[in-house]
């Protein structure tokens, strides 16, 4: 295989026959790439061979289920995909399109060792990527992503003989029942759908029917042109929407789902938005009732609560605070024996004997729907009121490219934590500590919190900051970090603020 090239101009004979691929797109977790400015499809054909490649590397068998998401060039993508994988000797089994859980479902349903998805996630269109996995239900991380990154961009990709393809039917009407099972509600719900005319589309309507739930239905039509907002269930934009739809309509709550439907956000009843972390200690209170001495893991954006809260601690559950990103979240999950893990993003992670491990928006909606019918005089928002008060900010990104987005990041970590050493505080409160397992999460003297860290999928840093005392006192934590953070001169504007 021939080295990828790192830039092909667009509408030349080499970007139609040469394979290019932007170094960057390989992620910690996965691999994204704006579509067709940073990949071609030589290029995407390029990762198939070496992600082939890894897979003989790895020794296992060579069979893999690839699927794509709802977007009119992920077609397109994924057959170049194949392509590749079927040059490296693999033999394809495609699933068509999917959600991203049901191709991991269909690890399991199929019996297959290795997973492709093909998706821009909950990124914009314009953005193509894949997902994948050699051991179910986990997914690459850094170790592996930057073995398939080395393998494809020094072109050492080899071919095999052995490709083969199947197309596979019927795994949808599979992954449904294996959600659902028997479960009926016994109490009334209604619940405003709300989907973002994404992939989900196909999926959520059908899921709650089967369960006795009435939709409400918000932008359930499939349209890849993503006519009203980008499926996103942690921007805003879509929350507000979700919200105001509760409170048109009179639903129970809502529940929406990013474009791949490995997240689900939340709005209540009384058309509050429940941000995923908060969402999750909500689930945890009733599912450790259940399950004595339960372990939840949380990501370092994810309210302080998983260890605070005097309910959790009383019902003897165990809360352990880990690195962002679905792919390190699965594994911690996996490797504790967890119950479930919980990501502020809307990753949840539900393990035996509630699911299979993997990220799941529909299982998350099966798992509240659940909770529900075992409260049947509670109201989500009577559940949101019964957590103790804090006051987060929404996850925040300020633009820093990502060539450099790691260096500084250090410079920042290496201040905070000297700023700890020298007695410092944030929003008056003293820092207790400095948890650097995934950027800095400085921690406060009464519980507060503040996080900076690099997204590992956008050319951004992320900042979280929370009070259990008030919103002046978040606004003066985030304040006080945003003022160190502009001690670096390449951090640009926020995409959204407090």
């Amino acid at each position: 295989m021939t080295k990828p090239l790192a830039e092909v101009t667009p509408n030349t004979w080499a970007f139609l026959r040469d394979p290019m691929i932007k170094p960057t797109g390989f992620r910690e977790y996965d691999a994204r790439w704006r579509f067709p400015e940073e990949i071609n499809l030589p290029g995407v054909t390029a990762l198939g061979l070496g992600l082939g490649t890894q897979m003989h590397e790895a020794g296992i068998r060579p069979e893999i289920v690839v699927a794509n998401d709802y977007r009119d060039y992920s077609l397109s993508v994924k057959n170049a995909l194949i392509l590749g994988l079927m040059q490296a000797g693999i033999k394809v089994r495609d699933i068509g399109p999917a959600l991203s859980p049901m191709a991991y479902f269909a690890q399991f349903h199929l019996d297959a060792p290795a997973v492709a998805m093909v998706t821009a996630s909950h990124n914009p269109n314009g953005w193509t990527g894949v997902k994948m996995g050699f051991e179910k239900p986990l997914t690459h991380g850094p170790v592996e992503m930057a073995r398939l990154r080395d393998i494809v961009l020094g072109g050492a990709g080899v071919a095999r003989t052995g490709g083969a393809y199947e197309f596979v039917d019927g795994v949808k009407e599979a992954y449904l029942d294996d959600l659902v099972g028997d479960f009926k509600m016994t109490r009334k719900l209604r619940v405003v759908c709300a989907t973002g005319n994404g992939t989900a589309s196909a999926f959520a309507p059908e899921l709650f029917a089967r369960m006795g739930v009435e939709v409400v239905a918000s932008h359930n039509a499939l349209d890849y042109t993503f006519p009203h907002y980008n499926p996103n269930p942690e921007a805003m934009e879509m929350l507000h929407d979700m919200a105001d739809t509760v409170r048109e309509s009179g639903a129970d709550f809502a529940l929406g789902f990013d474009g791949d439907g490995d997240r689900c956000g939340v709005a209540d009843n009384e058309g509050e938005e429940i941000f995923a972390d908060k969402m999750g200690v909500i689930l945890a209170r009733d599912l450790a009732k259940h399950h004595k001495g339960a372990i939840f893991v949380a990501d370092v954006k994810s309210t302080g609560l998983y260890a605070s809260d005097p309910e959790l601690r009383a019902l003897g559950a165990r809360a352990d605070y880990w690195k962002t990103g679905h792919s390190h979240m699965k594994r911690r999950v996996h490797e504790l024996g967890a119950l479930a893990g919980f990501e502020k993003s809307g990753h949840y992670f539900f393990a035996p004997p509630l699911g299979r491990g993997y990220d799941c928006g529909m299982r998350v909606a099966v798992e509240i729907c659940k909770l529900m019918d075992r409260n049947p005089d509670a109201s989500m928002a009577d559940l949101r009121r019964a957590l103790p008060q804090t006051y987060a900010t929404p996850t925040m990104s300020p633009y820093c490219a990502d060539t450099i987005k790691y260096d500084v990041l250090a410079r920042l970590v290496e201040k905070l934590v000297a700023l700890q050493g020298q007695g410092g505080s944030l929003g008056g409160q003293k820092i207790v500590d400095v948890v650097t397992v995934n950027g800095a999460r400085v921690m406060l003297e009464n519980g507060g919190w503040g996080l900076v860290r690099a997204s590992s999928n956008t050319p951004n840093l992320v900042v979280v900051c929370e009070s259990p005392a008030s919103e002046a006192e978040m606004r003066a934590i985030f304040q006080d970090l945003d003022a160190i953070i502009r001690t670096e001169p390449d951090v640009g504007a926020y995409d959204q603020t407090i």
